[in-house]
């Protein structure tokens, strides 16, 4: 990708001296929120420097740049907007930069606050810690699981996400939780997911959105485990990479 060939020139040119603003990331969740729901999922992260350089990569959504009228105009619209900031707040990597316009609002444009921000700004700060295990097996269906750990409570979640027709994906959270009662915490699904034995949950979203699956609290018997030959194997692969975290 020539974009992403130049920020890791002028990185290399600097010896590393400096953080960039990963443009590549923008435009593909501009490209995914304008997309009318055909954008490939599963590339949202190729070619993006929080791949390739994630200590020197600085995540954004939008800036001063992007808005309309700027020089580097690509506004990515407001109902993808929830997800793109999930995905720069809510994984491993990358240093995440939120625009002023987007947790205020830009009155002169017209342009609302995002009401979702401080809640997942929340997330950010008492939930996402852990080892990371991506799900982006899907084109158009997304998610991944953040482990938790020991030194923040109640931390860890499985988020799914979608800018197509809503479904489901079976995500390994743990044995550790198994019996555990799951609940949206964004309120986007009104199920109520129950963790299995073998750890997983079969975990859902609706049309065009984003639910992040927590524990609520409540316990119950465990189900059997009764997946599909192939999401078997990445759960037993997830499990091996949390094993080892």
């Amino acid at each position: 990708n020539a974009e992403l060939s130049r920020l890791q020139n002028y990185i290399e040119k600097s010896e590393r001296a400096l953080s960039l603003f990963d443009v590549p990331l923008h435009f593909h969740m501009f490209d995914a929120s304008r997309s009318n729901g055909t954008y490939d999922m599963r590339n949202l992260f190729k070619d993006t420097l929080v791949e390739a350089e994630p200590e020197l990569a600085v995540t954004f959504v939008d800036n001063h740049d992007t808005q309309y009228g700027q020089a580097l105009e690509s506004w990515i619209l407001p109902w993808f907007k929830p997800m793109a900031y999930a995905l720069i707040l809510l994984r491993e990597k990358g240093y995440p930069c939120v625009f002023y316009g987007d947790y205020y609002g830009i009155p002169h444009d017209k342009v609302a606050s995002l009401k979702e921000l401080p809640q997942l700004l929340e997330l950010r700060q008492k939930a996402a810690y852990g080892a990371q295990h991506d799900y982006f097996d899907n084109p158009s269906i997304v998610g991944w699981v953040r482990d938790g750990d020991e030194e923040h409570p109640n931390s860890g979640f499985a988020l799914l996400m979608t800018i197509n027709k809503g479904g489901s994906k079976k995500m390994l959270v743990g044995e550790q939780h198994a019996g555990e009662v799951y609940t949206d915490v964004l309120g986007n699904s009104k199920d109520r997911i129950v963790i299995t034995k073998g750890g997983v949950g079969n975990f859902t979203v609706m049309d065009g959105s984003m639910s992040i699956w927590m524990p609520s609290g409540e316990k119950t018997e465990a189900p059997d485990d009764e997946i599909e030959e192939e999401v078997e194997a990445e759960v037993v692969e997830a499990k091996e990479e949390q094993d080892k975290a």
